[in-house]
């Protein structure tokens, strides 16, 4: 087999046709208004740009050089501290805790050092669309269990998008490793209600599977919804990884840190891992985020939280966006967390794409491409986080993001105005 016809090198060359990337380029030659990232467009707070500022210029020279190759003592500390007040359980740092570059990195040791070339493992539709990738770039195979959603008469929420329990048990086989959960959801915004988790959680332990909660979005919660970590349900905790992230939880995307919390026998092989492949994760960062979480421990539940201003702060901007877009003629899907709102774009569709069946796109797509050029609004198609098989779910819904300042929020409002007048 020549190096043309490898199946990882032919993969890799697809993904520069990716949607996303496809579309964010669009929307900067096109100057269109990008919706399409989840990241914010406002500064972090200043009491942890501040703990950054004093970790790179204060006295202690150490923070400039390599820290413990697993995590910074002072940040796997807190981690600890918080995780085990999460779990009703006590975590041991060095044991428990992995620091790594983001919680993309962590999500990929896991693929590379858990997961084998055959495994099966549970994605729940629509999934994060790195989960896929990842997975058959190891040669395991991703095996899709679609939510769907059903009406009961008000207003449309991601609660409303649940998976069929038969379904979910079916697509175990003996080959099946893991499941990943995505809670709060990414695209979606589905938090997880203990109902459903305890079905998932039940079936891991029937079957021996490994759980992989990624849970970046904890923080971004509304409406009076409680994010529930699986981890905790009775013989969980030794079959589950939960992923963090710092960028998501303190609007740091750029500073890259993000933590796995696990069992001491699954924790070490991500370690050993980590170690090889990376080896350390940048100090000045994760001294800063140590401090970060430092204050809210001592805060935390009570107005002076960053986790709590946050999170109403992005309600607010939620319930404005799903405003705007319902006025448009989108209808917007509540989100219960995260930063993302599905909008169904049924009624504005065809004026977009035309009645022309030859493009072998997906129609959201198609619609996505026409929104950047011709009313300069960059949105993502929500097929790009589905399988091929069930992408005839997706076509008829969009994913636009809300976590931007509101100078932004009124320029969309201004573009949607203007597209509901035409």
């Amino acid at each position: 087999m020549s190096v043309n016809d490898d199946t990882t090198s032919s993969m890799l060359k697809r993904l520069a046709d990716d949607p996303m990337l496809v579309l964010n380029k669009m929307a900067s030659e096109n100057g269109s208004l990008d919706l399409g990232l989840g990241f914010p467009n406002f500064p972090p707070p200043h009491h942890i740009t501040q703990a950054l500022s004093d970790a790179a210029t204060g006295n202690n020279f150490t923070l400039h050089h390599y820290t413990s190759p697993y995590g910074h003592p002072r940040l796997v500390n807190v981690l600890a501290k918080l995780y085990s007040k999460f779990l009703s359980t006590t975590l041991d740092p060095t044991d428990h805790v992995l620091i790594t570059i983001g919680a993309f990195q962590g999500l990929s040791s896991i693929c590379q050092s858990l997961i084998y070339p055959g495994d099966e493992v549970i994605l729940l539709e629509p999934f994060y669309a790195a989960y896929k990738t990842m997975l058959e770039m190891r040669g395991a195979v991703p095996v899709y269990v679609p939510l769907r959603p059903y009406k009961d008469g008000g207003e449309q929420s991601s609660a409303n998008w649940v998976f069929n329990t038969a379904e979910l048990q079916k697509a175990v086989t003996s080959k099946t490793k893991a499941i990943f959960l995505n809670t709060p959801m990414n695209p979606l915004g589905k938090v997880f209600d203990k109902k459903e988790l305890r079905e998932i959680s039940d079936l891991c332990v029937k079957h021996n599977l490994l759980c992989v909660a990624d849970e970046v979005y904890e923080r971004l919660i509304y409406g009076g919804k409680q994010h529930t970590r699986i981890a905790s349900f009775p013989n969980m905790w030794q079959r589950t990884i939960s992923l963090g992230s710092a960028g998501k939880s303190f609007s740091v995307t750029g500073w890259k840190v993000g933590w796995c919390v696990g069992p001491k026998h699954l924790i070490q092989v991500l370690q050993n891992y980590h170690f090889s492949a990376i080896r350390t994760s940048p100090t000045p960062t994760q001294e800063a985020l140590a401090v970060a979480f430092e204050k809210e421990m001592h805060v935390m539940n009570t107005p002076e939280s960053y986790f709590q201003t946050i999170s109403k702060e992005l309600e607010l901007k939620r319930n404005r966006l799903c405003q705007y877009l319902n006025k448009a003629g989108f209808n917007a899907i509540t989100p219960d967390g995260g930063c993302y709102i599905i909008a169904d774009i049924s009624n504005i569709l065809a004026h977009a794409v035309g009645k022309d069946k030859i493009s072998e796109e997906a129609l959201d797509y198609r619609f996505a491409k026409w929104a950047v050029t011709e009313k300069k609004l960059c949105v993502m198609p929500l097929s790009i986080f589905y399988s091929e098989a069930h992408r005839y779910m997706s076509e008829k819904y969009v994913r636009i993001c809300f976590l931007k300042t509101d100078e932004t929020l009124e320029k969309a409002k201004e573009i949607l105005d203007e597209w509901k007048q035409s």
